[in-house]
This record gives C-alpha cells, sequence and structure tokens, in this order.
C-alpha cells in the first residue's frame, strides 16, 4: 500500500500545476520558451523521485506547505488581473530584448522557489539527494529563458560559437541523402526542395545549447544520488551529451527536411518548429534516466548475488 502521506505531499506540490492546467489550458505549449509545459515534465521528475519512497512526511509539515501553494496560485490567477501587465512594463526598467521569455521566465522562477521550498519543508536538506531533479529542471528552464530575454538569437557568443558546425552538419546531411539542394553560411541555411526555397536562421536555443544545460544540471543531480563509481558517472555523462547533441541534430534535421519535403509555409513551419525540440529532448532525457537506472539496477542485483560488496559513493 502507498505511503499516504508521501502521496499527499506529492498533491500538494501539484496543485498549483494542476490548477494552471485546468484554469489556463492553453498556456501549456510544449515549445521551450512559449508557455507551461516544462511545469508538466517538471512534476513527472517529482513524481518519479518521490513516489514509492518509504519516508513518512509528518502531517505538521504537509499543512505547512499548503498556504504556500495556495500563494502560488494566486499568482496564477493574478496574472490575469494585471500582474502579467506589470511585469510586461518592468521589462524596460531592466533592458529585456526579449519580453515573452521574460514574462514565461517569472513562471518558472516562482514554480521552482515554491517545489524547493516545498521539498525542504518536507525533507530538510536531505531534499538534494531525494528528489533534486524537478527543481533543478525549473531552475535551469528559468536561467535558459532569462538568457533568452536578455541576450537573445546570436548576442550570446559563446553559446552560439557551436552553431555554424551543427548547420554545416546539417546541409552535409541533407545533401548526402538528396533531399534537396542547401547550402550553409555561418548560422544561416538555404533549402530549396519540393516546394520552392526557404532560408532558416539558426540560434543557439534551436541549435540544442538550452537541452545541453538542462541536461547537464538534470543528469548532474540525478548522479550526484546515484550510488555508483565516480567513473561510471562520467561515462554516463558523456553518453549522455553525446545522446544530446545526437538528438539535435535529428531536430535540425527534421525541421529542414520538413521545409524541403512538407511546406514552405512559414505560420505552418513555425508550429511544427515550436514543437519538435521538446517532443525530441524531453522523451530522450527520460528514456536516457530510465536506461541508467536499469542498467545500475541489474549490476547491483548481480554484486549483491555474488557477494561482493557494493561501491562507495565516490
Amino acid at each position: 500500500m502507498q505511503n499516504k502521506n508521501l502521496l499527499t505531499g506529492i498533491a500538494i506540490i501539484a496543485s498549483p500545476i494542476v490548477f494552471a492546467l485546468v484554469a489556463f489550458p492553453g498556456s501549456f505549449s510544449l515549445s521551450w520558451n512559449q508557455g507551461r509545459g516544462g511545469f508538466i515534465f517538471a512534476l513527472v521528475f517529482v513524481v518519479a523521485e518521490l513516489i514509492g519512497l518509504k519516508i513518512i512526511i509528518p502531517k505538521q509539515r504537509l499543512i505547512a506547505v499548503i498556504p504556500l501553494a495556495a500563494v502560488v496560485i494566486a499568482y496564477l490567477i493574478g496574472l490575469e488581473y494585471g500582474l502579467r501587465d506589470y511585469i510586461i512594463a518592468a521589462a524596460k526598467h531592466f533592458n529585456v530584448q526579449l519580453v515573452y521569455s521574460w514574462t514565461w521566465m517569472w513562471d518558472f522562477i516562482i514554480m521552482g522557489i515554491f517545489v524547493i521550498t516545498a521539498l525542504s519543508i518536507y525533507f530538510g536538506k536531505r531534499w538534494i539527494r531525494i528528489a533534486p531533479a524537478g527543481p533543478i529542471f525549473l531552475a535551469g528552464s528559468a536561467i535558459i529563458l532569462s538568457l533568452d530575454a536578455f541576450f537573445p538569437y546570436d548576442s550570446l557568443g559563446p553559446l552560439q560559437y557551436v552553431v555554424p558546425y551543427m548547420v554545416q552538419t546539417n546541409v552535409w546531411l541533407v545533401n548526402l541523402f538528396h533531399l534537396g539542394t542547401a547550402t550553409a553560411h555561418g548560422n544561416m541555411m538555404f533549402l530549396k526542395g519540393d516546394f520552392g526555397a526557404m532560408v532558416l536562421q539558426v540560434f543557439w536555443p534551436s541549435a540544442g545549447v538550452h537541452s545541453i544545460i538542462i541536461y547537464s544540471l538534470v543528469m548532474g543531480a540525478f548522479l550526484l544520488k546515484m550510488n555508483i563509481h565516480r567513473n561510471r558517472k562520467v561515462v554516463y555523462f558523456a553518453m549522455g551529451i553525446a545522446g544530446t547533441i545526437g538528438v539535435n541534430m535529428i531536430r535540425i534535421f527534421s525541421l529542414s527536411y520538413y521545409a524541403l519535403k512538407v511546406t514552405t509555409n512559414a505560420k505552418q513551419w513555425e508550429e511544427f518548429h515550436s514543437v519538435a525540440g521538446e517532443i525530441m529532448f524531453l522523451p530522450w532525457l527520460f528514456a536516457f534516466l530510465l536506461i541508467v537506472i536499469l542498467i545500475e539496477t541489474k549490476r547491483l542485483k548481480k554484486l549483491e548475488s555474488e557477494g561482493k560488496s557494493l561501491p562507495k559513493n565516490n
């Protein structure tokens, strides 16, 4: 039988997200900088890390988190009654370049603070080893949105540096498979396919740099709590980085394919572009974490059956 206190604690954390999903479903876009879709993935991380734990959360601690959840819900309601306008108006005082990333940034900051505070109340300092992935995902998303708000497009040189290499690789793949005509200049791709010509300009978020940052934060937190040797952690981390880069190359290639073989209509292409990244990256992230868990669980069971000592968490 599941720990009822723990399930109640999860439900309290989930309540602002569920409220937003029911009250404002249109705000849950899968695009990383156009909505609250990241809330759902953060909640999945929280549930996955907490469900099944044999930890009793005292009733007093559960009650203490309820007012915090109510404050977050009040914030979400307040956005619809003038608070969002105030946030938008404040952007000019901070030299914000992209207002929509600025507004969504505050949603992720508020939700991140709430989840971290709730977990801290539940588990004290142990929360960072019990359920770090969800809060870190929210915090990482807020950081990425802040970078996009203050340094949009190609204005943040270090993050933009890798983009031309990814563009060149994509052009090589398009020509290799004879999908159409493709050339590259810097971060620009010039495509010509079945429906005419289209020019795509790639910036660091679309090249997957934000996915690598999110992966690094979440995977770092995940490996921190795993009782395996440091060398194995390094190998898993490096494999995940390579996989994340590969997934983002597939994403760029799919966007090119869409322009070459499906449509050059800007509106239709943008609709595909807005979801292509998250529907590829986040399933890959979940799948990779699951594979690591399965491998290590099987390995540790084998060590136990052979009577060998378990590794120390180095």
